[in-house]
């Protein structure tokens, strides 16, 4: 009689979650359930999961809706029915289009329509719903065959209805007061007692032999343990194998010496466990779609626990050697691992989508799509989209965010209500990175939307896909990488040079490229520029491969505030002092002077030390980082990881102690193969950095990635040598670019520059040369006056030797005379200039140039400092912050980048990132007093006065005061 039952996943509208639903169901003692949500099919294998582990009877289907109009409910005879009912969905949501009245369905699906529809009209497979409010409309029924109870299930109760108006309101963005009858569902589609449906259909027992004989008639069926990910790439299993094999054996020849047999034995070894897990086609098709990727020149990043795997380096895959760093496959792959493998593959973002659309190509859209996602009302978002719904002002809206304390009562309904539909999902949406290659058509298992980025998406997450067997492959969009490509195509451009960027190993002992890493002059390099991790670098003088493979770990957060990475970098430095709690942490964790730095350090204990094979040490791992935690599965490895030690002769009181250091490291330790695969990447930007500094700083600025302002990379561009020259008509490009050896600004960079007439300066000038004037420019673009003020007063028209001030008076004369004259215009701009009086001289003031840079970049090319009105002489720079440890200075700053943080006491601080006269760093700690009685706001000059302290070598000042610096005045108003 359940035949019409909705989640939350029908999107605004359902107010179950779906354990709820089943436990409902449970509670009501139903026996056979169906899932129809609204045009959505996202929580259909969830559903069947707890069914089965209630021991009820899951059916699916869908609701199928145009808008607000109801047109009918499908419901799955069999996993064929489903398949159909997938595709049909997927066909109207990919292009919006809307559902026919009555669908084309096959005998394998039950359509179910209201009571507007005439029995008369129905196929074999379809039947008319009767809900209990509709009784007396079918008393003159003669024949109740077509006819079945249909009972909506879609709120719990009032208060769940008075959710679900709400719902609906902030789905159509209407204040609740303005919510249509149509919008919402009826007061009684709750989960009515089957007693008393029974009851109220007594008189048409028909109808309830009808109801259980169409959902008798549906089954369906799903093996949550089978691989459903693509499992052939060529001929069979056997032919992929073997030609795995074939091309593993031969990256092997390229990557090691030859008769290497640690390196052969390792390969060997691994292919036979891929072989024996079914991960022959996972490989091949990381490996198809990265060969193509290099054919087409798009660079990739192979990472994640997939960098563990000599198969995986030898293919290219990864550039992570898993001898020379000691790397286990088992974290990767093992025969007691549950779980899929795992590559995260990064490319340029420039690059991304056509990988995207290779893999669709290839594979077929029979066979892929991206992996969805779920976003879910979180607090601030409640507070927001009920307060719209309710009519607050914003100002209101914005301060009950703040305080989270109602103060009338429309927001202590909001903090009733929100509370309520707190993680209830609002859309469905797109994975980050997940695409599914699925070996039996998709349609089998889900149905597809079509989201802005244009690929066809999976109305299933990545919980879901896992839970049925379809692994993800993750491609990932990456900036790093896309200035990386960028910098090759401008060093081959100006130097006649291609760089092998993959050749990592001669970078890892280049002393040009120590030095960088040591002076942590790492500006646009990925992963290593951020303040705190430029301050790492220097704390622990780093200057190698290894040692930047575990900072790469160190540096997250919940490494430094477990207080572990001051402890390896105190290590670090006095190695001779470390103390290990047995000889197999010596032996096994030398590299990290005994500090866990990785997962793969817990692995290692877990199995030398603990005795577990490889394969449970993994599982170990798992466990404590919360895989397995809320599972009885967590005490069982712990049991075995104690008994085991024990009987290798380990003290019970060092084996307890050794757990408690496994399990508060595991918690947030790193996969060593990611961290090491960062580290490759960060060499690459190193090398270009260290020898081509111009064209480097200049992909980064068009990459508008990274961790800094375009502004503070414009900086290091002057700091590195560059010659940077303001947008010229006739030089710049959209983006930065190099002509003979100077840096043009990109036009992109000039606000309010209209992408109309960038187009057309460019298709012209490229067309019939430069510009030789500012007539002849205004004749062959027809800018308006404003879009031409605007490049006069960045200097774009500084070829013609004429100051801004003359260009500007010319340019208003010629477009007023180009107005009044229109018809006369291409003579009269080949005309002499005549304005009928005389122009005084009129220079430009260097001053009002950085003004003008300022307001129309929104940065300087030049050293800002020009610009402050104070006298950085009276300062101490940074370069000499050492002279005066724990001594109290003043400094004249210039402001970059902040980060706050909350302390245990839920105070306020932050750390600042500043530059002196000189651009060289300040790095400031703003302690809560101080970050109270100081504010510091994101732009400008400060004298800041604090102590400066010492950590490791590395000076910072403690801010006691500070306060804003004026600017110059300057000698006009644009």
């Amino acid at each position: 009689m359940y035949l019409n039952c909705k989640t939350f996943y029908s999107f605004c509208y359902g107010t179950f979650s779906t354990t709820a639903l089943v436990e409902a169901a449970v509670e009501q003692g139903v026996t056979t359930l169906a899932l129809t949500n609204i045009n959505s099919t996202y929580d259909h294998w969830e559903f069947v999961k707890l069914c089965r582990e209630q021991h009820i009877k899951p059916v699916l289907g869908v609701e199928i809706h145009n808008g607000h109009q109801f047109l009918y409910i499908l419901l799955a005879k069999n996993n064929q029915g489903l398949a159909w009912i997938n595709e049909f969905l997927s066909e109207h949501l990919l292009i919006k289009k809307e559902f026919p009245a009555s669908p084309l369905s096959p005998d394998t699906v039950f359509v179910i329509y209201d009571l507007k529809k005439e029995p008369g009209e129905l196929r074999p497979n379809e039947r008319i719903g009767v809900r209990v409010t509709e009784i007396t409309k079918i008393f003159k029924v003669d024949n109740f065959d077509k006819y079945v109870i249909r009972q909506p299930v879609t709120v719990q109760d009032k208060d769940h209805y008075y959710l679900h108006c709400l719902l609906r309101a902030i789905n159509n963005n209407v204040l609740l007061s303005a919510l249509t009858k149509q919008s919402c569902c009826e007061r009684d589609e709750t989960f009515v007692s089957p007693a008393k449906l029974l009851s109220a259909f007594k008189h048409h027992p028909a109808l309830v032999t009808n109801t259980y004989k169409l959902l008798d008639a549906c089954s369906i069926e799903m093996d949550f343990h089978s691989d459903k990910t693509m499992q052939v790439y060529g001929g069979s299993k056997e032919d992929d194998f073997i030609l795995l094999e074939k091309l593993a054996g031969a990256g092997l020849a390229r990557r090691y010496e030859k008769k290497n047999k640690k390196a052969n034995a390792r390969l060997q070894s691994e292919l036979e466990v891929i072989r024996n897990l079914g991960f022959i086609g996972y490989f091949h098709i990381n490996y198809d779609f990265i060969r193509f990727a290099d054919a087409q020149g798009y660079y990739h990043v192979g990472r994640g626990s997939g960098a563990n795997s000599i198969v995986a380096y030898c293919l290219g895959i990864t550039d992570v050697d898993p001898l020379a760093l000691n790397l286990y496959f088992e974290r990767f792959l093992n025969p007691e691992r549950t779980s899929p493998p795992d590559f995260d593959i990064d490319f340029s973002y420039t690059d991304r989508d056509e990988v995207i659309d290779y893999i669709f190509k290839r594979y077929g859209k029979k066979h892929v799509a991206l992996l969805g996602s779920c976003p879910t009302f979180k607090s601030d978002s409640i507070i927001r989209q009920l307060g719209k719904v309710y009519g607050l002002p914003d100002e209101e809206i914005k301060a009950f965010q703040r305080s989270r304390t109602p103060s009338c009562a429309k927001t202590k309904k909001i903090a009733m209500y929100g509370e309520l539909m707190r993680g209830f999902p609002y859309n469905p949406s797109l994975h980050p990175c997940g695409i599914l290659i699925s070996e039996r058509p998709v349609y089998e298992y889900m149905s597809l939307f079509m989201p802005p980025k244009g690929f066809q998406t999976a109305l299933m997450d990545m919980f879901t896909a896992e839970d049925i067997g379809l692994n993800k492959f993750d491609v990932l969009s990456q900036r790093g990488l896309g200035h990386i490509k960028e910098c090759q195509q401008l060093i081959k451009e100006n130097h006649g040079k291609e760089i092998d960027i993959h050749n990592t190993a001669p970078f890892f002992t280049d002393p040009k490229i120590k030095e960088q890493i040591r002076s942590a002059n790492t500006i646009g390099c990925f992963y290593i520029e951020s303040p705190a991790m430029r301050g790492l670098l220097k704390k622990l003088r780093c200057d190698d491969y290894i040692t930047l493979v575990a900072a790469s770990s160190i540096i997250r957060p919940g490494v430094a505030q477990s207080g572990m990475m001051r402890a390896y970098i105190e290590r670090y430095h006095n190695p001779e002092k470390v103390e290990y709690i047995h000889p197999t942490f010596k032996e096994h964790l030398s590299e990290t002077f005994g500090v866990m730095v990785f997962q793969e350090d817990v692995i290692k204990i877990a199995h030398y030390y603990g005795g577990l094979s490889l394969g449970k040490a993994d599982i170990l791992r798992r466990a404590m980082s919360g895989k397995y935690r809320s599972h009885n599965r967590f005490n069982e490895i712990k049991q075995e990881f104690f008994a085991s030690a024990i009987s290798l002769g380990r003290e019970p009181s060092e084996v307890a102690e050794v757990w408690r250091q496994m399990e508060s490291f595991a918690g947030y330790s790193f996969n060593k193969a990611h961290s090491a695969s960062f580290a490759v990447e960060s060499y690459m930007s190193l090398y270009l950095k260290t020898y081509y500094p111009q064209e480097f700083m200049v992909a980064v600025i068009n990459n508008f990635g990274g961790f800094y302002s375009r502004e503070l990379y414009f900086l290091e561009l002057l700091k590195c040598g560059g010659d940077i020259h303001l947008p010229c008509v006739n030089h710049s490009e959209l983006y930065t670019n190099i002509h003979d050896g100077k840096v043009y600004v990109g036009f992109i960079h000039i606000k309010s520059l209209q992408s109309k007439l960038v187009e057309t300066l460019l298709e012209e000038r490229m067309q019939n040369g430069t510009y030789i004037s500012l007539t002849d420019f205004i004749e062959r673009t027809n800018p308006g006056l404003e879009q031409l003020n605007i490049l006069i007063r960045i200097g774009a028209f500084r070829f013609t030797g004429k100051s801004k001030k003359t260009l500007l008076w010319e340019a208003n004369f010629l477009q007023k005379k180009a107005t009044v004259e229109a018809p006369q215009v291409q003579s009269m701009f080949n005309e002499p200039l005549q304005f009928g009086f005389e122009l005084p001289v009129l220079n430009d003031d260097p001053i009002d140039d950085l003004y003008d840079q300022m307001e129309i970049l929104n940065f300087c090319v030049t050293n800002p400092f020009a610009l402050v009105d104070e006298d950085p002489l009276q300062y101490v720079p940074s370069n000499q912050m050492h002279l005066h440890k724990n001594k109290t200075i003043t400094m004249l700053a210039y402001f970059i980048a902040r980060k706050h943080v909350i302390t245990k006491n839920d105070d306020a601080m932050f750390f600042g990132t500043f530059v002196d006269s000189n651009l060289d760093w300040i790095d400031t700690v703003h302690f809560p007093d101080a970050a109270k009685r100081h504010p510091l706001h994101t732009s400008g000059f400060y004298k800041i006065k604090g102590k400066v302290a010492e950590d490791f070598g590395v000076f910072s000042l403690e801010v006691s005061w500070m306060e804003k610096c004026g600017y110059k005045n300057r000698s006009y108003v644009s």
